[in-house]
């Protein structure tokens, strides 16, 4: 026996988390018939050849049916109209018109459950794809799923197109397939048409909500399996056409890969959907399925791991060989990628497996998984533009690529969330930067730019001064960039202040600050202006004394500001109107108080100053002039001068006569005396009012003899007498 290799790699397709809601069904045709056949029809353990196509080429292509509720991921399309016409908004109604196909009429007429089955009595538009193939175990099975334009309007109506997967070759179990149709409703002898499956029968079947293409109701993916003799020829027959006229087109799917016979068989599972799984995220699972002809005995398969990924160190370990025990007809090794921290290329991970089959053909079976690292987030993003100021405007961030849920950081106060508020404040542009992240960690940043183009402003603002002391003030406003019809607005002092007007000029105001607001049909802006007021008159004035001895002279000094004329009344029964700031003299018996006004037009401004007037003269007792009527010394009194009389001798003999030595004074108020030997020695010192010499020494009556004598006699106000002499000392 020639040993045939046969190798075809299969992958599984979950639908994705987070599927977009905006993708549809995609159709390519104008491919070769035997290239969809033998490329995208055929799986494992069966070979295809002479393939042949009739029908418009528009009735034939190839589909991928992600992001839609066909649930069939690829695969070949026959339509009874254009292909084309299947995706999502298209048609399905085209009438070529071509020719129709007896063995789908017999089909059509055979439905007993259509009460007006006999009344179809034509086909027209045929699509019938045909080919002759070789299988290489005792079993063949496909998928497909079946679909119609005519759902429901039009079920058990003459209106019924209709399909078939026609047979031919030897049955194992007898009789013989000849032009046999395939297509039954499961567990019956029913062919299916939209008479057969629908929501009032068979309804397990029926999905009535179109997601991602143009068919009104299809049906839930459908499996046939049916014996076969290894090694034989069979021919097999897919036709589809219109009954009774040429409109609204109906379709049938066949999952690529899927028309396969006995073979263990090897594919990928995701959680996204394709042949990837992320380091340190999302698993895969490695389905190995065996046929149901084998599914009662024990099969144990080797497989081999390469590919760029080293197991261990890149993912998990997986278990081999694998076992299908009794009743198991899939077995599934879950691969875990280890996040290694490491930029680097996709890795790859292939599991080959090997089956014989009945004709002793050796079938080789491939899956292939991809490790990457953490994707980079694209983030869709607003970019708004405004055209007024605005502190709120609204900005938004929709991540995608990852895995959701997503969290949101805006660079703008740390708000999170998907959406978020910032404000732009003046023409041209502003940047702000939001970072998603999904909830394996992966992130993007991604930068928002708010543009704005805002033309109203106000244009000019005046303000005429007020008076000191009357509201005569008023103030102007303009705008420009002005869209529809403006509106003016006045208020002050400040926001809220008691004066409104809604005009471009407001009149009659005290100083302070006015808000101008103009309102278009697009936005308001805002500004403000200080209304000055001339400067009020300030009364000052200084007196160079502020008390004085009667009679007192004082001289004042206008200090004054903003101010034409000046009323003096000096409090001394004399007054004053002046108009400069000339200096003003007057003299003062008594205690008076002064008062300025300064006028400037209607505006005064009042000043006050009080001069104490009081008797002056010696007011110290100890003067030769005290007058005790002053209240304040002016400086007059006039001290006694202190005198002195020195005696040079005295004699210390107890006889109560001139028995000490003591200086004779008037006036003073403090004597110092001292007295030497003569050798200079010191026999004594004494201060005070009165202080004198006994003669003695440590006790004892000093020797006759002359002394030297020093004193220091002081008087009133510091006055001071010194003075020295001799003294004689006589027993």
């Amino acid at each position: 026996m020639i040993m045939k290799k046969i190798t075809k790699i299969l992958s599984l397709f979950l639908l994705s988390i987070g599927t977009n809601a905006q993708a549809q069904i995609a159709v390519q045709t104008g491919q070769p018939a035997a290239s969809l056949v033998q490329n995208v029809l055929i799986g494992n353990g069966v070979s295809a050849f002479n393939v042949t196509f009739s029908g418009d080429p528009n009735q034939i292509g190839s589909f991928n049916a992600a992001g839609s509720n066909i649930a069939l991921p690829t695969g070949i399309v026959l339509s009874s109209g254009n292909v084309n016409s299947l995706v999502s908004g298209g048609n399905p109604s085209t009438d070529y018109p071509g020719p129709g196909d007896p063995m789908i009429l017999a089909t059509a007429q055979s439905v007993t459950t259509n009460p007006n089955a006999g009344f179809i009595t034509s086909t027209q538009d045929a699509a019938v794809l045909q080919f002759d193939f070789v299988p290489l175990g005792d079993t063949v099975k496909f998928r497909f799923v079946f679909g119609s334009e005519e759902y429901t309007a039009w079920i058990n109506t003459q209106y019924n197109d209709a399909f078939g997967f026609y047979l031919t070759g030897p049955n194992p179990l007898g009789p013989n397939y000849s032009n046999t149709n395939l297509a039954l409703v499961p567990g019956t002898n029913l062919p299916i048409t939209i008479s057969t499956i629908h929501p009032g029968f068979n309804s397990q079947y029926y999905i009535g909500t179109p997601v991602g293409h143009s068919l009104n109701g299809l049906t839930v993916p459908i499996e046939i399996v049916f014996p076969v003799v290894c090694g034989e020829t069979y021919h097999f027959k897919f036709a589809i056409a219109d009954c009774n006229d040429g409109i609204l087109d109906t379709g049938v799917f066949l999952e690529g890969g899927s028309f396969s016979s006995d073979a263990v068989n090897v594919s990928v599972a995701t959680l996204t959907g394709d042949t990837t799984v992320i380091e340190n995220c999302t698993n895969a699972q490695f389905i190995f399925s065996r046929p149901l002809s084998q599914i009662n005995d024990t099969l144990i398969v080797n497989y081999d791991i390469t590919g760029t990924a080293t197991m261990g160190a890149d993912y998990n370990n997986l278990i081999n060989p694998v076992t299908f025990l009794p009743g198991e007809d899939s077995v599934i090794l879950t691969l875990n990628p280890i996040g290694d921290g490491i930029v680097e290329a996709p890795e790859t991970v292939i599991i080959t497996a090997y089956t014989i089959t009945e004709c002793g053909d050796t079938i080789v079976t491939v899956g292939t998984l991809y490790i990457i690292d953490g994707p980079i987030l694209p983030i869709n993003e607003s970019n708004p533009n405004v055209f007024c100021a605005n502190d709120s405007v609204q900005v938004t961030a929709v991540a995608s690529g990852g895995f959701a849920p997503y969290t949101y950081l805006w660079s703008y106060q740390g708000q999170t969330g998907g959406t978020a508020y910032v404000p732009i404040l003046q023409n041209g542009t502003i940047d702000y930067y939001v970072t998603a992240t999904d909830q394996c960690g992966n992130t993007g940043t991604d930068t928002i730019t708010v543009t704005m183009n805002q033309t109203l402003a106000i244009d000019t603002m005046m303000m005429f001064t007020a008076s000191a002391c009357t509201p005569d003030g008023a103030v102007s406003g303009m705008g420009e960039g002005i869209t529809g019809q403006p509106q003016y607005h006045w208020e002050g002092p400040n926001t809220g202040g008691p004066s409104q007007i809604d005009a471009t000029v407001m009149q009659n105001l005290s100083p302070g600050w006015y808000v101008f607001t103009i309102t278009d049909n697009v936005c308001s802006v805002t500004d403000s202006i200080l209304l000055d007021s001339e400067p009020a008159p300030i009364a000052s004035f200084t007196p160079n004394e502020t008390e004085g001895c009667n009679p007192a002279t004082i001289l004042f000094a206008n200090n004054s500001q903003n101010s034409t004329n000046y009323e003096w009344s000096f409090g001394n029964g004399n007054t004053a109107n002046v108009a400069d700031l000339s200096m003003q003299t007057q003299v003062y018996t008594s205690t008076s108080t002064i008062m300025l006004i300064a006028i400037n037009g209607p505006c005064r401004d009042t000043a006050y100053a009080t001069i104490q007037i009081v008797d002056c003269g010696c007011t110290d007792p100890l003067a030769v002039n005290y007058d005790p009527t002053a209240v304040l010394n002016d400086g007059s009194c006039v001290f006694p001068e202190p005198t002195v009389i020195v005696p040079n001798i005295f004699t210390p003999n107890g006889d109560m006569n001139n028995d000490v030595f003591r200086l004779t004074t008037t006036n003073a108020v403090e004597v110092t005396i001292r007295i030497n030997n003569r050798w200079g020695n010191k026999v004594y010192e004494g201060t005070g009012l009165d202080p004198f010499w006994d003669g003695k020494i440590n006790g004892t009556i000093s020797s006759e003899g002359v002394y030297f004598v020093q004193y220091t006699v002081k008087g009133l106000q510091n006055k001071e007498i010194t003075g020295q002499g001799f003294l004689q000392l006589v027993k």
